[in-house]
């Protein structure tokens, strides 16, 4: 024990204290020698007097009380609501786009109609030309792609951004449309209606979606119809003779519910148009056979009509989150636009003219596709989190097929009361649609 020391910490070995420095090791045959601390005690130290005192630290053991330091909380990030109203105004975004993202070339927009048409017409020759069963699977896929990027040229026709020159816009807009059998002032005008009113539940015009009592007020042939793939694909005819559910009138007849009094020579003239192109198709089906023409049109129609269906529905539905539709004083034009979603598709953004790029069109129509991608971005840094990044698709857009599918399956219908709403399902729709097949 005479060798510890007591410490705050423990108990501790003293330290040895020599007579000398060591300059040379100890030899093991003399004593050594030691000398001893003196005690603070002792008025003087004696060699024959030994104090086994241990050595106490008498400073007084402190312990800090204090509570430990509260570690702020970060603040909770709060979940972004995409129904809530935006920041910013159509003004803003406006204001971001640059200026000569508005100006219309017809002569650019014209080398796009030449280039399509010239497409079309090869890609029909060569079909026929080889008229084999490995080549013709190829030409429908191919030639429905360039049917459906017609109807885009048209579109832009419709819109008038195709050029400044309405009887232009016109004319094209007649010969590329009528071509695929699409009535263009009677289309043009309910389209017009559709961005007016987009995200408005009972005023928007294209796949716009169902109130429930509407959707319940369905027979079951109509919701198999409806929310079956690939049956809803092949809707857009059917649209245009009678409108979607809930809503009455034809894109042919001049007295519907669509048109005002002042549009009816206009709808007159592109239902003569497409009548004279049904007969062109009766006349070519007894010069070249029911079989050919099946081949070289009637399923690139189909297959044109698929492609319409499937990128208008989802740009508007779809997405991973649940977007809002609106009634009410909770709608606007610039919240009803940023519902609407881009997407791409592959190879495909160049062939249709960026049609993808659905956002910016939808909020500013007269832009004309050459400058959509460059408005877009431009935009983006206003949008924010109102602007939903596409997923990046491969050279054809396969991702979509699965995100079309699960939309299907689950966006039936809205509430009908509310003026923010989101889509529910019908959890016994499919077992309704088995029974009946049955």
């Amino acid at each position: 024990m005479a060798n510890l020391v007591l410490s705050e910490c423990g108990i501790r070995p003293l330290p040895r204290i020599y007579t000398t420095p060591r300059s040379t090791p100890l030899s093991h045959n003399k004593p050594t020698s030691f000398k001893f601390r003196q005690s603070s005690s002792s008025p003087r130290f004696r060699l024959n007097s030994r104090n086994w005192a241990l050595n106490v630290s008498t400073t007084p053991l402190t312990v800090d009380s204090s509570p430990p330091p509260i570690e702020e909380e970060e603040p909770k990030t709060q979940r972004f609501d995409p129904g809530a109203p935006p920041p910013f105004n159509l003004a803003d975004i406006r204001a971001a786009i640059p200026k000569h993202c508005w100006v219309k070339n017809p002569w650019k927009s014209m080398s796009y109609v030449v280039r399509d048409v010239a497409i079309v017409f090869a890609l029909a020759a060569g079909a026929a030309y080889l008229n084999n069963w490995v080549v013709w699977p190829l030409y429908w896929f191919a030639q429905g792609t360039m049917f459906w990027a017609l109807f885009v040229l048209g579109h832009d026709c419709g819109h008038g951004s195709f050029s400044n020159d309405p009887r232009l816009n016109s004319v094209v807009g007649h010969l590329l449309h009528s071509s695929i059998l699409v009535p263009y002032h009677g289309w043009r005008i309910s389209h017009r209606t559709h961005h007016q009113n987009h995200g408005h539940v009972e005023n928007d015009e294209s796949w716009h979606p169902m109130s429930e009592k509407i959707y319940k007020s369905l027979d079951k042939p109509t919701r198999f119809f409806r929310f079956t793939l690939p049956l809803v694909m092949l809707a857009y005819p059917f649209y245009l003779w009678a409108r979607s559910p809930g809503k009455k009138g034809s894109h042919y007849h001049p007295d519907s519910d669509l048109f005002l009094p002042k549009e009816r020579n206009d709808v007159l003239t592109s239902t003569a148009c497409w009548t004279a192109m049904a007969a062109l198709l009766v006349c070519l089906n007894f010069v070249m056979g029911p079989m050919q023409m099946l081949k070289l049109y009637v399923v690139p129609y189909w297959i044109n009509v698929m492609w319409l269906d499937f990128v208008t529905y989802l740009h508007h539905h779809g997405h991973e989150d649940k977007l809002p539709w609106y009634r009410g004083k909770e709608w606007s034009y610039l919240r009803g636009g940023l519902t609407t979603l881009d997407r791409d598709y592959g190879l495909i953004n160049n062939i249709h003219h960026d049609i993808g790029t659905h956002v910016i069109h939808h909020l500013f129509p007269q832009i004309p596709h050459y400058h959509l991608v460059e408005a877009t971005e431009a935009a983006k840094p206003v949008l924010g989190k109102y602007y939903r990044e596409p997923d990046k698709s491969g050279p054809l857009p396969l991702h979509l097929l699965g995100i079309l599918a699960k939309s299907i399956k689950e966006d039936h219908f809205v509430s009908d009361e509310g003026d923010v709403v989101y889509y529910e399902a019908d959890p016994n729709l499919y077992g309704q649609i088995k029974v009946t097949a049955e």
